[in-house]
């Protein structure tokens, strides 16, 4: 429901079709991760998981029981992975709704082992340098990989490690080793799911003939290092100006008075959107565009508005386009000097999210 002028426009089209392309192009995988984390990466809703399974998408992950109990609600059939630890206190949940855990240590599958299960699906996560979660000796891996055997219930689906410089050929190929290394006394063709990368690493580096899954992330809403795969922009944000202020030389906007006018009859335009919704303060000096042109963020951003400095074409109730297209996210990540995933996950849920 949306009762002002701001909101997120997601492209379920666009998503599905990105995960199309993507699973065409590295066709050779049995197992296609939709790492739906977060909120799908800020995208919300189960619309949107229902189009990254539209697109060819066999098994989901979360970070969360949290987030997998949600999506099993609407979605009571797919495989879902949770790649956070679930205190095992709550682990019967799990069992009862068909989500596979993650094991990150030998302390943790003792402490699951004292519970009884009928059929607890579980993954191994290897810890090849990330240091992180997961197993990171040999000798501790084999052993919770002997205690498996000897466990009624517990059934290992799978094992997997995670990729932490796709862009550096010498630490992936660093990691591909220790996984191999760690993995020396287990026959990983009798474990059903291996996988090891995730977006950029998956259109990086070719496929082990060991490996059956790969992870996609924040490649399904258009960011990815292979260019050959066209994908297409999934997220916009937008505002609107609900009022324009017209400043005296000297004059002040905003709390502390950080930006003053340098002109008469200077025009401020007042953006529905603040730092609640997740453009926080240090976004102030990036610009938006408006009708087609870039104008900049003035003064301290404040929880509910920002300030835009216009000219006399602007009038209010024009549209302001926060964030347009991928393009857009990389360039408010550098100069957030962050990463894209965050700029799309700082846009809270107080922003509705409109599907088309």
């Amino acid at each position: 429901m949306k009762y002002r002028n701001t909101y997120v426009k997601v492209s379920l089209k666009n998503i599905t079709s990105n995960v199309s392309k993507m699973i065409q192009k590295y066709h050779d995988y049995q197992y296609y991760f939709g790492v739906v984390k977060a909120d799908s990466y800020g995208h919300y809703g189960n619309e949107t998981v229902r189009a990254i399974i539209k697109g060819g998408c066999n098994y989901l992950a979360v970070s969360s029981l949290e987030e997998a109990l949600k999506i099993r609600v609407e979605e009571p059939t797919i495989p879902i992975l949770c790649l956070g630890i679930i205190p095992p206190s709550y682990l019967k949940i799990a069992e009862e709704n068909n989500i596979t855990i993650t094991v990150t240590s030998l302390n943790y599958l003792k402490e699951l082992t004292k519970t009884s299960f009928q059929k607890l699906k579980i993954h191994l996560k290897l810890n090849t340098g990330m240091n992180r979660l997961g197993f990171k000796e040999k000798q501790e891996l084999n052993e919770a990989y002997q205690l498996i055997k000897q466990c009624e219930g517990i059934v290992l689906e799978g094992i997997y490690t995670h990729i932490y410089e796709a862009t550096s050929l010498k630490n992936t190929e660093k990691q591909f080793s220790e996984f191999e290394e760690l993995c020396a006394q287990i026959n990983l063709n009798s474990i059903p799911i291996v996988h090891i990368t995730a977006s950029d690493a998956t259109a990086l580096y070719p496929k082990c003939s060991y490996v059956n899954g790969c992870r996609f992330g924040i490649m399904m809403y258009g960011f990815s290092k292979d260019p050959d795969l066209q994908l297409d922009s999934t997220f916009q944000l937008r505002s609107e100006i609900i009022q324009i202020q017209t400043l005296r030389k000297g004059e002040t906007v905003g709390y502390d008075g950080i930006y003053q006018a340098t002109e008469e009859k200077e025009r401020i335009g007042v953006v529905s959107i603040g730092y609640a919704d997740g453009i926080v303060r240090a976004n102030c000096g990036r610009t938006v565009t408006i009708n087609h042109k870039k104008y900049p963020i003035v003064g301290n951003i404040c929880m509910d508005m920002l300030f835009v400095k216009i000219d006399d074409t602007i009038k209010e109730h024009d549209e302001v386009i926060l964030i347009k297209d991928v393009e857009d996210v990389k360039r408010i990540a550098k100069y957030l000097n962050t990463v894209e995933h965050e700029v799309l996950c700082s846009i809270g849920k107080r922003v509705p999210r409109i599907y088309e």
